[in-house]
């Protein structure tokens, strides 16, 4: 059993003094979603951990969902309700909206937050994907102020973030995708209900007048160290017409680079299908067209 020392955020500037304070043994919680399965599982990233700050009191400051113009600002406390439900985000960001809507079950979508989603620094987040494809930037607030980060940046090695001590994430900054785009979310888990994510992939494509592709966005889960698109994959399908054949080489274009980032492991018999075949059904399904697999 761990035991802390728990206080309850008074301002954002008071959550950051309390992380200088005390370290790596203080942690913050949110929805408290991660840290109770993290608790019941004695994980490792709870040990040593003595004093924990609930920074729910901030929820009016850092967790609104905003139409900032060319960007929506989504608050570390919007919880995944919120982003599922926002016609801000059906509107400019819909695979993200879909996204959220598949973690876990409706009383963690109701307490979980974005913020400790992506925090977590786990591959497997679902609302993690349509970020990196979407280009979000991350803004991060210590006690010197606020600066912002390329989301893909803020990853630095398998379950590290780039943050100084007195750090922490408090907003997600979104471009708008162009007018017309067509976006999509696939997931594959062990089961349907409250799986976590074992891949999944965001998905975003864009035609011109003649139906060509102009733009995409590929953005697999759970395949790479660190999150990212996979630029060989979107330049293959740019230009060409959308197909079945063609979004079936992008899927096999991806397992090609995730082999070649990480090498050949005795989890890649499986790993290399299925990747190929949840990014040919994300690309078909924001297509509009048969899902192949």
């Amino acid at each position: 059993m761990y035991t802390f020392e728990t206080c309850r955020a008074e301002s954002v500037e008071h959550v950051c003094s309390f992380l200088k304070e005390h370290g790596e043994h203080g942690r913050i919680v949110a929805g408290g979603t991660d840290l109770m399965v993290q608790i019941r599982e004695k994980s490792r990233r709870w040990a040593g951990i003595t004093h924990v700050i609930d920074i729910s009191p901030l929820k009016a400051e850092i967790g609104a969902i905003v139409d900032e113009g060319e960007r929506i600002r989504v608050g570390a406390l919007a919880t995944h309700t919120e982003i599922e439900t926002s016609d801000v985000i059906k509107t400019y960001l819909p695979y993200l909206g879909v996204a959220s809507s598949t973690v876990g079950s409706p009383q963690i979508r109701n307490m979980g937050t974005i913020g400790g989603s992506i925090c977590n620094a786990s591959p497997a987040a679902d609302p993690l994907t349509p970020l990196v494809a979407s280009d979000a930037i991350v803004e991060i607030t210590g006690l010197e102020g606020k600066r912002e980060v390329l989301l893909t940046d803020l990853y630095v090695g398998k379950g590290r973030l780039d943050l100084s001590e007195d750090e922490f994430v408090t907003a997600f900054l979104i471009p708008k995708l162009r007018e017309g785009s067509l976006t999509a979310f696939e997931k594959l888990g062990r089961r349907k209900a409250l799986a976590i994510s074992r891949l999944n992939t965001s998905a975003c494509l864009h035609l011109a007048g003649d139906g060509t592709i102009d733009e995409a966005r590929v953005s697999p889960g759970c395949i790479f160290v660190t999150p990212c698109r996979v630029k060989e994959a979107e330049d293959l399908v740019i230009g060409q017409k959308p197909s079945e054949d063609l979004f079936r080489r992008a899927g096999e274009t991806v397992s090609a680079v995730m082999i070649e980032r990480t090498g050949y492991r005795w989890s890649t018999e499986y790993k290399k299908p299925a990747v190929e075949a949840v990014v040919a059904r994300a690309l078909c399904k924001a297509a509009g067209i048969y899902e192949p697999y």
